[in-house]
């Protein structure tokens, strides 16, 4: 990881607290902040969000179950990794602390590798899931664009001219690609709708923007309307 991962350790055992503290910061790959209790912890996160939390169970005035079900029912948390530790080893328990939204659940003593481990694999999985997510608001935000000028065109017929005495070329393929972009659609739906591979699309997209001398689909779709290349 380039930045280290943001821990808080929460655990009313202060040896606890500070052995997976130092066991984890070692390596340089986690930056762990400690809470004795769950209104403490809270108070943490609502200051400095982190990117995991590791939780005991059996602590004084609200336990884990308890605090997990907060973090759970809070839009800004609900998504948060929560990785239990516990010396509640039942299988019973394991269940409940599944059911209650937790995404690991390791019994004390534990071994701090195997915490190391899941860390790591939850971090990831947490990095691939915001960055999908950011791409795909990205990718809406662009077909949203291109409705938009699509319905501006539509409201203002004197925006499209006359197409210039340059003629450019495409392939019937190109064609249809560059029609479905210009109806907003991204590469995956124009995929399935031309029955071909997601990378065929981004070839013929990149096509696209080599001929008609642009960079994005708002400004392919824009110059492809003003110059009568699609409708």
């Amino acid at each position: 990881m380039s930045n280290p991962g943001k821990i808080l350790l929460v655990d009313d055992e202060p040896g606890i607290r500070q052995s997976t503290q130092a066991y984890l910061e070692y390596s340089g790959d986690f930056e762990v902040k400690v809470a004795s209790n769950a209104n403490q912890a809270w108070e943490l996160i609502e200051k400095n969000i982190p990117d995991l939390v590791i939780s005991d169970i059996m602590m004084p005035e609200v336990d884990g179950y308890q605090f997990l079900q907060k973090l759970r029912e809070h839009a800004k948390y609900k998504t948060l990794p929560v990785v239990f530790l516990t010396a509640r080893g039942m299988t019973s328990d394991r269940i409940r602390g599944y059911q209650s939204g937790c995404d690991a659940y390791l019994s004390k003593p534990f071994d701090p590798e195997e915490l190391e481990a899941i860390i790591k694999s939850l971090l990831e999985r947490r990095q691939v899931s915001i960055q999908s997510s950011s791409e795909a608001t990205k990718l809406e935000e662009i077909a949203q664009e291109i409705r938009e000028l699509k319905a501006q065109i539509v409201q203002q017929p004197h925006l499209v001219t006359t197409p210039p005495p340059l003629k450019i070329e495409l392939t019937p393929r190109e064609q249809s690609v560059l029609d479905l972009v210009a109806e907003g659609l991204m590469n995956k739906e124009i995929a399935v709708r031309l029955n071909t591979s997601v990378r065929n699309v981004e070839k013929y997209v990149s096509r696209l923007f080599g001929k008609t001398g642009t960079n994005s689909r708002t400004e392919l779709v824009r110059f492809s309307l003003k110059h009568g290349l699609t409708n």
